[in-house]
């Protein structure tokens, strides 16, 4: 699934590519808002909101949109050729008369008022990225179950939205802390959220991402997606599991980490 900075710049690719213009195509390739059409109306702006993209057009109407695993917006020229995947995987076209933002794969595709929008991301936790970040209510959030395992803690958009399993990785070992650490036993969560915001603030203008300070490839990063290989930092083996949350076990996700670097405790 996209990282948070993946979709704040899609998200101003897009702003910068269709606000303040009127559209002249509104093509929904989806059953449920087959007959939709937004031809005509200017669209405001677009917003990211954690993982969500809100594009909101005059008179009271969002397209709410979401990317999940495998989901992208591509913007062409007019009349230039699409690239992105074939044909019947694009969900979604809008374009004005100079871009043509192409949706491949999206999901959750809906449309609704604009001052409902709180109904699809209102319970998202402070944005990383976002103008309504709080650092000392995304840490009250994580605290409200001090015996959750903190990978999976920081996975959850309702503590705090933007953060995917690159950074939660990345984080976690720049924190030396172990994946299976509870919450209630790390002492300074605070600097956890702190260094996590740091990281994606970091890569939101550029698609490349980067938590090395290296851009060479197959460098970029220090545990994540480096199962089997040395920690660039002590030449431990990396290590990779697939951790579940009790409960929850459908959601398990891949962890990596450096069991030097990260002792469990």
């Amino acid at each position: 699934m996209p990282e948070g900075d993946t979709v704040y710049l899609t998200a101003k690719k897009m702003h910068g590519a269709l606000a303040d213009r009127v559209l002249t195509v509104s093509d929904f390739r989806i059953p449920q808002l087959a007959t939709a059409d937004l031809t005509g109306r200017r669209v405001v702006e677009v917003v990211p909101r954690g993982k969500h993209l809100l594009t909101r057009l005059d008179d009271d109407v969002t397209l709410h949109t979401h990317l999940r695993m495998d989901g992208s917006w591509r913007l062409f020229r007019v009349g230039a050729k699409w690239s992105g995947g074939p044909a019947h995987e694009v969900r979604i076209v809008l374009a004005n008369d100079e871009w043509q933002a192409v949706g491949y794969r999206m999901h959750d595709i809906e449309l609704l008022h604009t001052t409902d929008e709180n109904t699809v991301v209102g319970h998202l936790g402070p944005d990383l990225l976002g103008p309504d970040w709080d650092e000392d209510e995304a840490v009250r959030r994580l605290r409200t179950r001090p015996d959750r395992e903190i990978a999976p803690a920081l996975l959850d958009q309702r503590n705090l939205a933007g953060i995917g399993n690159l950074y939660k990785s990345e984080t976690l070992f720049l924190s030396g802390i172990n994946p299976w650490t509870h919450v209630g036993d790390i002492t300074d969560l605070d600097a956890v959220v702190r260094r996590a915001r740091r990281l994606l603030v970091a890569n939101k203008d550029h698609w490349h991402q980067t938590t090395t300070g290296s851009t060479f490839r197959g460098q970029e990063h220090w545990v994540f997606e480096r199962a089997s290989r040395e920690c660039r930092r002590c030449g431990t083996t990396i290590s990779r599991a697939m951790q579940p949350e009790p409960g929850l076990e459908a959601q398990e996700r891949l962890t990596y980490w450096c069991p030097h670097c990260q002792p469990a405790s």
